[in-house]
């Protein structure tokens, strides 16, 4: 998907200007011009922040309308897995399709040196997971925490956040994150 097409395309669907959008998300207006030209690949912190200044959730953005399903979706084959990940780190969505969702339920992979961003992240929900294999360093507040295969990890969203490999190899994690935020 052409992010910075899609971005444009909502953003002028809602008549916002590139300013106001950028005033309304608490970036500058040659970030909103970057992402729109694809001059810039957003972190997924980046894309939220600026997502909220629309408002729409990262699930609408990547959505395809043409593709709703009428009936309730109980299986999700992998192909229909939606990637909301960006970069370095993909971000598997389990259920996009689910109405009035609750909780977010990830699948993580993140490469060797991947990082969610230098501007940490921060909501309001409770998150969980646990690391399949690899390592993670999370830090949460002022305390960081390495993590490998086996350990789980639960916090309150609304601390600062971050994810990053520091290991050599790639990392994968089941998560969810309740209320929904994607």
């Amino acid at each position: 998907m052409d992010v910075g097409a899609r971005l444009k395309s909502i953003r002028q669907l809602r008549n916002i200007s590139q300013r106001e959008l950028a005033k309304r998300a608490g970036v500058t207006n040659s970030t909103i011009s970057m992402i729109e030209k694809n001059s810039v690949s957003p972190s997924i912190s980046s894309l939220k922040k600026v997502l909220n200044g629309i408002p729409i959730s990262i699930v609408e953005f990547f959505a395809n309308d043409a593709n709703v399903e009428k009936n309730q979706q109980v299986v999700y084959p992998a192909e229909e897995l939606m990637d909301i990940g960006s970069g370095e780190i993909e971000m598997l969505l389990v259920g996009k399709s689910f109405p009035r969702r609750q909780m977010t339920f990830l699948i993580e992979s993140y490469a060797a040196g991947a990082d969610t961003g230098t501007e940490m992240l921060q909501n309001d929900a409770e998150e969980g997971g646990y690391i399949l294999e690899g390592q993670i360093e999370l830090t949460v507040g002022d305390e960081v925490y390495l993590l490998e295969k086996g350990d789980s990890y639960y916090f309150d969203n609304n601390k600062q956040h971050r994810f990053r490999n520091i290991s050599e190899q790639t990392c994968k994690i089941i998560s969810a994150t309740t209320p929904a935020n994607f």
